[in-house]
């Protein structure tokens, strides 16, 4: 008995069938990338409403300011004179910056832990040299101009009674006795001053990095 469909037709029902199946396929597949397109993708928060209001709450962070300030560092330094350092600095630091202390220096007078503030005087005492404690940390500014140079020297020539005395050694009846000389005489080389009663060489190797006189 023969079959109802020859070889050549089954191939031909099965080919069509497979056509068929196929553009379904693909119509059903082309239908969901399109939905899937469409729909918004969904962004999930794990953080808490308080965590969100804390994040709002926190103001933005602001850079920190850097302050320079400058003071005047003198006695046994080896490079006594202005020393410009951040705020916060202490006496240590402006030491440092001063060529570091001589060996003469009496480090039991002095605090290097104490912080520092602007147009602050430092005067690093020699050991056994009789000073007042209040020379040795001044923060006190004058009103008036000031005979101190940029260099840190103080002027014999021009400067006030309390500018000398800020000099190691130098109180209010040495300070007066070189203003009466240079009244009369002006100081021609710092070593004139110790012409002065009460000025030896002592005293004046102790002073004259600090001083000027033109």
């Amino acid at each position: 008995m023969k079959g109802y469909f020859t070889k050549k037709e089954l191939i031909a029902i099965l080919l069509i069938v497979f056509l068929v199946v196929s553009y379904t396929g693909y119509k059903l597949l082309s239908n969901l990338l399109l939905e899937s397109r469409d729909t918004p993708l969904e962004i999930v928060n794990h953080n808490s409403p308080e965590e969100e209001g804390n994040k709002e709450d926190t103001p933005p962070r602001e850079e920190e300011e850097v302050t320079i300030i400058m003071v005047h560092i003198s006695g046994q330094v080896y490079q006594p004179g202005l020393v410009v350092l951040n705020s916060g600095s202490r006496v240590i630091d402006a030491v440092e910056l001063a060529g570091g202390l001589k060996k003469e220096a009496d480090i039991d007078k002095i605090n290097l832990a104490k912080k520092l503030s602007d147009e602050e005087k430092i005067y690093i005492p020699a050991i056994d040299e009789e000073v007042d404690i209040g020379l040795i940390f001044d923060s006190s500014t004058s009103s008036g101009s000031s005979s101190i140079s940029s260099s840190g020297r103080i002027n014999i020539n021009t400067s006030s009674k309390e500018e000398l005395m800020q000099l190691p050694g130098i109180g209010e009846v040495t300070a007066t006795r070189i203003i009466d000389y240079r009244s009369k005489t002006p100081f021609r080389t710092i070593e004139d001053i110790m012409n002065v009663s009460g000025i030896g060489v002592k005293k004046f190797d102790a002073i004259k990095e600090m001083i000027k006189c033109n």
